[in-house]
């Protein structure tokens, strides 16, 4: 875990993997709750009895949108700024869906810095994320994560 005092302070690490989060184990109940809150029910997330049958390996996969959606709550373990005001999330680019989650699976983040600079709110902190998959070699997901952090 990394910890600087202000949003610029993340221009430091610029070129950096800063580290990464702990591992997170994927369940069925959170595949299920997050197809019971953005409405994707395809069978290939919630049907275990047919993922038995029909999915490669045998289990449901989790939704990339899930993966992304954890980056926040994970990059929390990896870095924190102790005098800021707002962070807003300003985007994902570059997001592509590498490999499925099965369930069963354990993920954690792996955030590299590319750049902090100035913006009229405060500081644009843009990092590259990848959610990796204990014991493989392809990441399930890698996006570019931009935030709009403001000062105090």
């Amino acid at each position: 875990m990394i910890t600087v005092e202000q949003p610029a302070d993340m221009a430091a690490h610029a070129g950096q993997r800063i580290g990464h989060s702990d591992w997170m184990l994927i369940d069925q109940a959170a595949i299920d709750a997050f197809a019971g809150l953005t409405g994707d029910d395809h069978w290939i997330h919630i049907d275990t009895e047919r993922a038995s049958r029909d999915m490669p390996g045998g289990k449901t996969i989790a939704h990339g949108l899930h993966m992304v959606a954890l980056m926040p709550r994970l990059q929390r373990e990896i870095y924190a700024i102790r005098k800021r005001g707002r962070g807003l999330n300003y985007g994902y680019d570059k997001i592509r869906f590498i490999a499925p989650v099965q369930v069963g699976s354990r993920v954690r983040l792996a955030l590299s810095v590319v750049e902090a600079a100035p913006h009229a709110r405060g500081t644009r902190l843009v990092c590259d994320a990848t959610i990796e998959v204990e014991g493989t070699e392809s990441p399930a997901v890698v996006a570019r994560h931009i935030l709009l952090l403001e000062n105090t």
